[in-house]
């Protein structure tokens, strides 16, 4: 695995959570939804009265799995920030903190340290190449 790759982790992992997250938030809205059908006509079949328990089960294992994901990252960055912390030139350190820990764009980091795009990729580059991955 590249240096690139293993900083990657976390950024992934987070896009993982907000997608579950959304998927939930969904799903609550789903089931919260009442509405009621009048019929002179009684319902043929028998019909699931516990439909409603059945979906909120499925939400609670889906909250359960979002928050083993998120104790997942948390200990993921945690690793993150000790590998970073090894890397000697504060600058690199810096940079790696941003982009791999804060999810910043280019544009942003370039702004906030006050240089050219070309020459954040360049300082990017520099400092990928001192990461040692576990």
């Amino acid at each position: 695995m590249t240096a690139k790759e293993y900083l990657s982790q976390a950024y992934r992992l987070d896009l993982e959570i907000n997608n579950k997250i959304e998927i939930m938030d969904s799903m609550h809205s789903l089931a919260t939804k009442a509405t009621s059908t009048f019929s002179l006509v009684p319902p043929s079949g028998t019909r699931n009265v516990h439909r409603l328990e059945d979906t909120l089960a499925k939400i609670v294992d889906m909250d359960i799995e979002i928050n083993k994901k998120i104790d997942k990252l948390v200990d993921l960055k945690k690793e993150i920030i000790d590998v970073i912390g090894r890397v000697d030139n504060r600058e690199y350190r810096l940079l790696l903190e941003m982009r791999y820990l804060r999810f910043m764009t280019w544009e942003e980091i370039a702004i906030d340290l006050g240089y050219n795009i070309r020459h954040i990729y360049r300082i990017h580059r520099e400092a990928l190449a001192k990461v040692r991955v576990p």
